[in-house]
């Protein structure tokens, strides 16, 4: 075998080359959708260079607190100024009935308008039924009442339709409405519509502790129909408004078209039945006919995140992290080490904790159940209590609920072993010692064992109050193929002994869904003193699972500098869109809803942008300027020899149009010749032999007999003319091809690719190949096109020996928050100064690192 055989089949130059087609030497990211300019003043700062200072933990909300109670003041003044209720712009579900934007994420408008469900529209239906039934067109009397039956289409309840029909306000819907009665509590909470169980079964835990859920409802006033609220987002507290229109299961009466009722009584009981109080509303309610503040909370907490469909599924944990500040970690029942240390947290819920449970999902959804709880569900966990019995024996007692607020059709939804509602354990004694009343109001007791068999997470939130210090650093990494703990690292000094949190965390895509792009990252981290030795580490932190929004962990630390070092974990969806054809597509389909969605994605990404050192910025100022010079000087040699190439064209245009005449003419005047031969013939000449005769023949015609054998010497062109080789140009390098990189030869496919008269083959000006710029690569001679027919075909362009991968290229924004209990407590990021030296490190101190560690 040949040299350049072996080298073609050397196995580990393959391999090497599938890696270099792999590995992105540049990672980046999307991280503006817009262009700065449209929205420049709505962005948060970039993060500054160098060492973080903390701030105290409050300080965020009572900023975002303020500014919400100052929004509702400006929106009541302008109400009472137009005597008009507030109308929310930015999340108007009144006007939404077109484009569903309130209700629908941004993929609604994504996929291939082909690939939208087909069928009859039940709504479309049901107004073909009213409109039949009002025209009389069919026999009477009617088998059926039609009006019902278009009422049941309109209302989406036929199967597989499943959607709001109706939008009213407060006033119109309670008799007698009030945003609180007898104030917050967890048994007002019931689950609507949406599958948001995560999210109810969050309300209903901080419920518990009246100073929690009052500190989310900041601002309102009843009579203009407005409401702020403030959420926990990306480590900062945000407000939203909304207004009092919320959505209705049932169509108004009159819907479809009028119905006679001349009193009026067929209206009154419809609206009474169907559209009247709690149960008239489609999401979530309160369980008081007359209570508000559920659905409103609810509606402002799907606004800030773009639409009610991105808040359906979720960690319940994360969703006690939104409402309060906290940071949950997530407790697996069958890992607990000590399950008495356990309790003893949970003694404190409500207090310096919050707890909820989630049931295992690996057998079916909350359609299914084992021992009556739902699977695959979440539940609030509203107190733990140790009591003795009437022989002094220790019974360790939960209560929990069911963010349903009931049982389901099925009676699922409730706990049906011991200390269930009805159980033998319930002696009187218990009922007074308790004070508990059998009720399907969601709640019940269980036993502290049964909870930690029956459901297999536990969230546990840790709260904090003004007496901690918040400080916090964000940044960007690029996360490898081959995983590991990154040489970026956070540096972290603390000079005041105590209790330390530490949350490294990316951020809430559930704000801009759609826009996530094709990667998924899980969080680990190590903490270590500065400066210690590979494996000895303080804290080796992990998720549950994949795909966490932050990892923490709590430990005592005395006064000294600490690193926390990131390991990310990347995980590809090939078949995610990417973050630009999402934008270009609906951009044209709905761009409103993607302003909404695009913004929320601007200001997350802004946390990643770090602001650069005077020095940095004119290092990349002056890079920019040479690449942008470098692109210049590229595009003016490449019109240069794009004008030699259209002039080569055009010469030879003419030069064979001349030839072209020039023969035709020789063509007709040896016509002219033979027909006088002829003539001669027919007049009895005789002939002489064959050397005479060719001798009294014109020059033109003794040529013929040559011009055959001459022929391969000639081609066509794609118009169908002939060219000779010796008019062509001829290379620079004695007829061959001078090669080129690439991206030029790429350029120039597509410049030749302008002009419809361009050749197939031949040598182009500086010894070009025209029609195969790569035959360089594939092997093919300059000519090859010239082969005669009965050759073989010249390879098809391009000719590569290795397929082009998808490129690697995840980035991941990260952030490092810190709680602790030092007023002076601060973070430093540390960036490698190079490649190497921001190589994956063995941080753990193992013989080996391993790509799941």
């Amino acid at each position: 075998m040949s040299s350049m055989a072996g080298d073609d089949d050397d196995p580990q130059q393959i391999l090497n080359q599938f890696w270099e087609n792999l590995i992105t030497k540049k990672p980046s990211k999307v991280t503006k959708i817009f262009p700065p300019s449209l929205y420049q003043n709505l962005l948060p700062p970039k993060a500054k260079v160098g060492t973080v200072k903390g701030k105290n933990a409050a300080a965020s909300y009572e900023a975002a607190a303020e500014e919400c109670r100052i929004r509702v003041k400006r929106i009541v003044k302008e109400c009472h100024r137009t005597n008009e209720k507030f109308s929310d712009p930015e999340f108007d579900i009144e006007d939404d009935e077109g484009t569903s934007n309130c209700l629908n994420g941004l993929m609604t408008w994504f996929g291939d308008e082909s690939d939208s469900e087909t069928g009859v529209d039940t709504d479309d239906l049901g107004n073909a039924i009213q409109i039949l039934a009002a025209a009389n067109v069919l026999a009477q009397p009617a088998a059926v009442d039609l009006h019902a039956v278009a009422r049941i289409f309109g209302n989406g309840e036929s199967q597989g339709k499943h959607k709001p029909t109706q939008v009213h306000r407060i006033d119109w819907i309670f008799e007698d409405p009030h945003f609180t009665v007898d104030g917050f509590s967890s048994s007002d909470v019931q689950q609507g519509a949406n599958g948001d169980c995560w999210f109810i079964a969050a309300v209903a835990m901080i419920c518990s502790n009246q100073k929690l859920i009052e500190r989310v409802c900041v601002a309102r006033d009843e009579e203009c129909g407005v409401y702020g609220f403030v959420f926990y987002r990306d480590g900062e507290w945000v407000w939203t408004v909304v207004d009092d229109n919320l959505y209705l299961h049932s169509k108004d009466f009159d819907a479809y078209g009028d119905n006679y009722d001349p009193t009026g009584a067929k209206e009154r009981k419809f609206r009474k039945n169907y559209q009247t109080g709690s149960d008239a509303l489609y999401f979530a309610s309160c369980a008081d006919q007359n209570e508000t503040w559920l659905p409103l909370l609810e509606k402002a907490f799907a606004k800030i995140h773009g639409d009610y469909d991105s808040i359906a599924g979720g960690n319940t944990g994360e969703a006690v992290e939104d409402l309060t500040g906290g940071v949950t970690t997530k407790v697996m029942t069958n890992k607990i080490l000590s399950k008495d240390r356990l309790w003893k947290e949970l003694m404190c819920v409500n207090e310096e904790f919050l707890f909820s449970a989630s049931s295992p999902g690996d057998y079916g959804d909350d359609s299914d159940a084992r021992r009556g709880l739902a699977l695959g569900h979440a539940y609030s966990i509203i107190k733990a209590v140790e009591e003795e019995d009437e022989e002094g024996k220790k019974h360790r007692l939960v209560l929990i609920r069911n963010p349903w607020g009931s049982r389901n059709g099925q009676g699922i939804g409730e706990w049906n072993g011991p200390w269930s509602d009805g159980s033998k354990e319930w002696t009187p004694y218990w009922m007074k010692a308790l004070d508990y009343r059998f009720a399907d109001d969601g709640i019940f007791w269980m036993a502290y064992g049964d909870l930690c068999k029956r459901f297999d997470v536990l969230d546990r939130t840790r709260l904090f109050d003004e007496s901690w210090t918040i400080v916090q650093n964000w940044t960007s990494v690029s996360v490898a193929w081959v995983t590991g703990y990154l040489n970026t690292k956070f540096s972290i000094e603390i000079k005041k002994a105590g209790p330390t949190v530490f949350v490294l965390c990316q951020l809430d895509y559930r704000y801009f869904r759609g826009l996530e792009g094709k990667y998924r990252f899980d969080l680990h981290f190590l903490l270590q003193e500065e400066g210690a030795a590979a494996g000895d580490h303080i804290v080796r932190a992990r998720g549950a699972w994949f795909g966490n929004r932050s990892i923490s962990c709590e430990v005592d630390l005395e006064p000294g500098k600490y690193e926390l070092l990131p390991k990310i974990v990347a995980i590809r969806d090939a078949e995610a869109p990417e973050v630009h054809d999402v934008v270009t597509k609906v951009a044209d389909r709905n761009p409103q809803k993607l302003r909404q969605i695009g913004l929320n994605y601007d200001i997350a990404n802004a946390k990643g942008v770090v602001e650069l050192t005077e020095e940095e910025q004119k290092k990349k100022d002056q890079k920019a300027k040479e690449a942008k010079e470098k692109k210049l000087k590229e595009k003016e040699e490449a019109d240069k020899e794009k004008a030699e190439f259209e002039q080569w064209k055009k010469e030879k245009k003419e030069r064979e149009q001349k030839e072209k005449a020039a023969k035709e003419k020789e063509k007709h005047a040896n016509k002219e010749e033979g027909e006088k031969i002829e003539e001669k013939k027919e007049e009895g000449k005789e002939d002489n032999n064959d050397e005479n005769k060719k001798e009294d023949l014109p020059a033109a015609e003794i040529s013929k007999d040559t011009e055959e054998s001459d022929s391969e010497e000639t081609s066509s062109d794609e118009d169908g003319q002939e060219t000779t080789k010796e008019d062509e140009p001829k290379s620079e390098a004695a007829g061959e091809e001078k090669p080129k990189p690439e991206d030029e030869e790429s350029e120039a496919s597509e410049s030749e690719a302008e002009a419809d008269d361009t050749p197939t083959s031949g040598d182009g000006p500086h010894g070009r190949t025209v029609g195969f710029p790569n035959a360089h690569l594939s092997g093919a001679a300059p000519d090859d096109d010239y082969a005669s027919p009965g050759a073989a075909e010249p390879p098809p362009y391009p000719s590569m020996g290795v397929s082009k991968q998808n490129p690697w290229n995840a980035v991941c924004v990260i952030g490092l928050r810190v709680y602790s209990q030092d007023a002076e407590v601060s973070i430093k990021l540390v960036e490698p100064k190079n490649v190497e030296e921001g190589a994956v490190l063995n941080a753990d101190g193992a013989a080996q690192a391993g790509a799941t560690m």
